[in-house]
C-alpha cells in the first residue's frame, strides 16, 4: 500500500510593489532661451545634470525596494 505523505513546496508569488510615485523634477535647461548668455547655459546645463543624478537615486531607491 502506498505511503501518503505530506510535503511543502515553496512557490514564488507575486505582490504588488508599494514604491511611492517619483514626480519628475522642472529641469534648470527647460527654462533656457536663445538669447541666453554661454555662461547662463552653462550653469543651467551643471544644474541640470545635478537634477538629474539626484532623480535617477530616488527613481534606483523606489526600484530596488520592490525587489
Amino acid at each position: 500500500e502506498p505511503e501518503i505523505r505530506t510535503v511543502r513546496v515553496e512557490v514564488p508569488v507575486q505582490v504588488p510593489c508599494k514604491a511611492p510615485i517619483i514626480a519628475a523634477p522642472v529641469f534648470a535647461a527647460a527654462g533656457l532661451k536663445k538669447a541666453d548668455s554661454l555662461e547662463v547655459k552653462v550653469r543651467a546645463l551643471l544644474a541640470e545634470r545635478r537634477q538629474h543624478i539626484g532623480y535617477e537615486k530616488e527613481l534606483v531607491a523606489a526600484v530596488s525596494a520592490c525587489q
